[in-house]
């Protein structure tokens, strides 16, 4: 299989930690591309209608694409149960959280990298808050489930956190959070964190 990814991509990290945690990097080669909204890379287009990464190309049926739905996938071949039934609901919920925050960060990084001294701080400002609502729901309500066994709503959040890290670490998402801020801290020294962290 093939995983067309950047590795800058929140999206695609996700995926990657996971393969790492699945063992499976013997079977999933990487295949960086450099695309953007507005210039699709061929490859990317070839697997995915939407020009968008991740997309797993399989050689037994159509290219899988959307993160979730490749982290799902991945899973079912995985006896690691990365989506635990006990706690089905709540690891998806977590992951919803995670990807959220995901969605306005990007989004904040492409109305700062595409309009420039244009970007609409309006925008930005309203995304943010949409991320700090989230990131204090974390904190106030979600800490619990980020410890145990690793689940993919534990991905989704630690490559959420990273993110902010890489694009808007002067926001300083840290603060009035140090129950958040220390598991970032430990879950990023995993190695699979280690192997996907983008420079």
């Amino acid at each position: 299989m093939q995983l067309i990814m950047s590795p800058a991509s929140p999206y695609v990290r996700k995926v990657r930690v996971l393969i790492r945690e699945a063992g499976f990097e013997d079977r999933i080669s990487e295949v960086p591309v450099t695309t953007t909204p507005f210039d699709s890379a061929e490859t990317a287009l070839a697997a995915n209608p939407l020009g968008r990464i991740p997309a797993l190309v399989r050689p037994d049926g159509p290219a899988l694409y959307d993160s979730r739905v490749i982290c799902r996938y991945l899973d079912s071949l995985s006896d690691m149960n990365f989506y635990p039934k006990a706690r089905l609901w709540e690891v998806l919920t977590l992951e919803a959280t995670a990807e959220g925050i995901i969605d306005s960060a990007v989004s904040m990084t492409y109305e700062s990298r595409f309009r420039g001294d244009a970007a609409w701080p309006d925008w930005l400002d309203a995304q943010w808050a949409k991320i700090d609502r989230a990131l204090t729901a974390l904190e106030d309500r979600w800490t619990s489930h980020l410890s145990g066994p690793v689940t993919m709503g534990q991905i989704a959040t630690a490559c959420a956190l990273g993110y902010l890290d890489l694009r808007h670490a002067g926001r300083g998402w840290r603060a009035g959070r140090p129950t958040l801020a220390e598991w970032a801290e430990r879950f990023s020294a995993r190695p699979s964190m280690q192997a996907t962290a983008a420079e």
